[in-house]
This record gives structure tokens, C-alpha cells and sequence, in this order.
């Protein structure tokens, strides 16, 4: 009797039954089937929109350099914090960022200055400073969220600007003698300020004859003929009757116009002989090797785009382009703010989660976002201006991020991408793939690079909308 199968129903004596079977088991067929199977997989494929919808800029010397209108007015920065003793502490070379500290170079002055501020804790709801007092104080926040409350046009108050980690108040003090706040200071949520008395400021300048000619230079900025960008006037009349005097003009440009270098992200594929002489059926393993770093190549290219700290699109953002939140999460009114700081913004870029986000506040208004076509897609939307998904865009604590707008192209005087095209052993364009020899150990070697940058042509061709609280919900 064969026992192969047991089939579990009990015989009329209350022994287990079996059966014989009556055909091949599918397990011992499958040794002579050909199996199908996919082509390597990989989960840290993204959209890539950014990649995907930035002009592209031929730069055929590798260096490109945006020539830009002189400008009289020094822009500001953020200040750099070290946080991590018991007191947060300046970190002196960034004091640079300070319009009136901008290319100062004695590090021993920035150094002794740093010392001078004075770290306060400040409450919610506690005013800092009032409209009309006397500007004898500079303010850097380390922690905290600040609004600046000015007078409407009907005596109400309003929030004319709100100001958060690493911005700076007060220094408009030099740009007139006894100048006075013109908006009160006051705290949003709790946080810590570090403050720089302008009697500790006046006191080093005495004693520093470097400091003192940065301060006339800058001071001197401020009484040159300029437009409300503090770009340096053109002259025009307009309106005038019979034979007037019309004023000469010219347009000066920068002396020291930024220059971008191409940047690289490299690494080198390796692949044995064997692997690439004998297991080539039906799919070709270099092919699929090269495939899958090329896409690992292109993340990083994208990452590096929004964060790397020399042209990065985050870091190199205007400060006066940069806003914070009106109340935590990003609300149909931070976007229609960030739209209003440039003109013929093409497309917003936020993390996934930061889209959640302001869909669950459009959710709680009752709105209906856009829904826009970009390359054959419907994509998320706001005001016609398509949002797209970077998931390169950092959380900071786990719960805080950012979402950019910006406007592209030349033409526009927008964002671009810079690369070159047709460099030796081209693969992709602006990607090469170079032999690089077969090792001792029968290793093949391929030296795989991409070449990019990106540049901002104008200061408002990006905003930034920061401090977006990812965690906020509401039932």
C-alpha cells in the first residue's frame, strides 16, 4: 500500500486514509521550469521633480558666474549658534552676517565681540520692546518664535513680520543717529535671545580702527542713490514738458559677481569577471548594476541640490526671502504669503509629510486644492502653482520642515540647473561611465560621475517657508 499522501479522513476502522498520487507534485516540476523574474528593484527611487522640471544650463568652462546690478544695501544672514553647552553661545565667524559686520575680517574683533552678548529667556506674550524706544540693543534668537506687531491703517494691530532661530533685530539702529524702534517685539511662544548692548558695540569700535572704517563703509552703502532692492539708481525723468535737462544715467554692476563650480558626485562600480562573463542570461548584470548606481547617483545629485551648504537651494535662500509660519502648520495663508514674494512662481517643493500637512489644514477650511498637469501628470496643487513631493527636503526634531517656491529659468531670472554635456565616456548627459582596468583579482572597474550645480539669478527667484510644524492635528 503506498503512504505518499495522508489525506486526514479517518477509514471505517478509525485509521487515517491514503491515496496514491496521481500526478507530478508542482514542487518537482518546477526544476524543469524556466522561472520569470523581475529586473532588479529598488526602493530609494523617488520623483525626482526637481531634476525633472529645473532649466538646464550648458556650462562649458565649468564655472558659471551670475553678473548681477550693484547693489549699496549689504544683505543679512543667519547667525550661527553653538548649542551645545549649558548657554548658547555666538559662533563669532558667522557674526559676519550682520549687514554691518559683512566682510569683516579681523577674527579676534568677532571673537571678543561674541563674548559681549548676554543670553535672556523670554515668555510668550512678553514684549521685548515697544514702538518709539530708543534702539540701544541688538537681538539674535536662539530658541523661540518673535512678531514683529506694527499699526495698521485704521489703528489696529498688526503682525508685520515674525522672526525666528538665528534671525537678528536692532542693527537698522546705525543706519540713523537715535533711531527708534518703528514695531514692537513680541514673543510668540516661549524661547531664549541672546542681546549685544549697542554702549558694548560703540565701546570696541572706540578701540578698533578696523571696525570703525566697516561701519563708515557701511554707513556710506545707505547714502548712495538706490532703488527700494538697494540696487544702485538708474537716472530717469518722466513727466517733464519743453527742453529739460535730462539726467545722465548708467548701470553699474557688481565687481565681484558669484561664480558657481560645477560639483561632482562619484563612485566606482565593481563588478568580477565571472559575475559579467557567465551570468549574463537573460538579463545583463553590468547593465543592472550600472542602472541601479545611477539612480543612487541621481538621489544624491537631487539631495545635494536642495542642501549642499556652498549652492544648495535651502541654504542660499535670501533672508529677506525667508518667512516663518503664521501659527505652526502650513495654512492656505503661508502659501498665498510665499507666493506674493516673487513674481511668476512655477512650482512649490515640500516633503510628503509637509503636503499632508497643508492638505489636513485645507481639509479643516473646507478647500479643495488644485490639481495641476505637469508632464502628462496630475499633480497637487495650490493657486494653479504645482506642488511637488522632495523628500530630499530635511525634518528637523522629527517634526519641523520647510517648503519652497521658487521661479526657473534664465529668462526669468529664476533658478537653473548648471551642468556640461558631451564630456568623455558620456552615458547620460552630464553622467560619464569610465573604464578604470581589471584588478589582479579579476575585478572590473567603472568610474562613474555626475556633474551639476545650480544657481539663483535674483534674490526673490526663491522664498522659503519655515518652521513648518508636520505634527499639528486637529480633530
Amino acid at each position: 500500500m503506498s503512504t505518499e499522501t495522508n489525506t486526514g479522513i479517518p477509514a471505517p476502522g478509525g485509521a487515517p486514509q491514503t491515496r496514491e498520487q496521481q500526478s507530478l507534485a508542482t514542487e518537482a516540476a518546477r526544476n524543469l521550469a524556466t522561472t520569470t523574474k523581475s529586473a532588479p528593484q529598488m526602493q530609494g527611487i523617488s520623483p525626482r521633480w526637481l531634476l525633472r522640471t529645473l532649466p538646464w544650463v550648458e556650462v562649458s568652462g565649468g564655472t558659471y558666474r551670475v553678473n548681477r546690478r550693484l547693489r549699496h544695501t549689504v544683505g543679512r544672514g543667519r547667525v550661527g549658534l553653538d548649542r551645545t553647552g549649558p548657554a548658547v553661545r555666538v559662533v563669532p565667524p558667522t557674526l559676519r552676517e550682520l549687514p554691518v559686520l559683512r566682510g569683516f575680517e579681523d577674527d579676534a574683533v568677532l571673537e571678543e565681540l561674541a563674548g559681549r552678548f548676554v543670553q535672556r529667556e523670554f515668555s510668550a506674550g512678553e514684549v521685548l520692546v515697544a514702538a518709539g524706544a530708543p534702539i540701544d540693543e541688538v537681538f539674535i534668537i536662539a530658541y523661540g518664535k518673535l512678531n514683529r506687531i506694527g499699526t495698521g491703517k485704521y489703528g489696529e494691530e498688526a503682525v508685520v513680520g515674525t522672526v525666528a532661530d538665528g534671525d537678528h533685530l536692532g542693527d537698522e539702529v546705525l543706519k540713523q543717529e537715535g533711531g527708534t524702534w518703528t514695531y514692537t517685539v513680541r514673543a510668540a511662544t516661549a524661547g531664549t535671545v541672546l542681546a549685544l548692548s549697542w554702549p558694548a558695540f560703540q565701546e570696541l569700535a572706540d578701540r578698533s580702527e578696523a571696525l570703525q572704517l566697516q561701519v563708515m563703509e557701511y554707513l556710506a552703502g545707505f547714502q548712495a542713490p538706490q532703488n527700494k532692492h538697494g540696487e544702485a539708481a538708474i537716472g530717469l525723468s518722466a513727466g517733464h514738458h519743453g527742453e529739460y535737462e535730462l539726467p545722465g544715467a548708467f548701470v553699474d554692476y557688481e565687481l565681484r559677481p558669484r561664480e558657481y563650480e560645477l560639483s561632482v558626485a562619484q563612485t566606482v562600480l565593481k563588478v568580477h569577471t565571472r559575475v559579467a562573463d557567465l551570468y549574463n542570461q537573460p538579463m545583463n548584470q553590468t547593465e543592472h548594476q550600472l542602472r541601479l548606481t545611477i539612480e543612487a547617483l541621481r538621489e544624491r545629485q537631487e539631495h545635494e541640490l536642495v542642501n549642499n551648504p556652498e549652492f544648495g537651494l535651502l541654504n542660499n535662500a535670501d533672508h529677506e526671502q525667508r518667512i516663518q509660519t503664521h501659527s505652526g502648520p502650513p495654512t492656505p495663508d503661508d502659501l498665498d504669503e510665499l507666493l506674493s514674494r516673487r513674481r511668476g512662481t512655477k512650482l512649490f517643493l515640500a516633503h510628503p509629510r509637509a503636503i499632508a500637512a497643508f492638505g489636513r489644514e485645507c481639509n479643516r477650511r473646507g478647500l479643495y486644492p488644485d490639481t495641476v498637469e505637469v508632464q502628462g501628470r496630475q499633480v497637487f496643487g495650490w493657486r494653479g502653482v504645482p506642488v511637488f513631493p522632495c523628500d530630499k527636503i530635511p525634518i528637523v526634531g522629527g517634526n519641523t520642515s520647510s517648503i519652497l517656491a521658487m521661479r526657473t529659468g534664465e529668462d526669468n531670472q529664476g533658478v537653473v540647473g548648471l551642468h556640461q554635456t558631451g564630456i568623455p565616456d558620456e552615458y547620460e548627459p552630464a553622467l560619464s561611465v569610465r573604464f578604470m582596468g581589471i584588478s589582479e583579482k579579476a575585478i572590473i572597474s567603472y568610474l562613474v560621475s555626475a556633474y551639476y550645480s545650480a544657481a539663483i539669478l535674483v534674490p526673490d527667484a526663491v522664498g522659503v517657508l519655515e518652521n513648518v510644524d508636520l505634527s499639528h492635528h486637529q480633530g
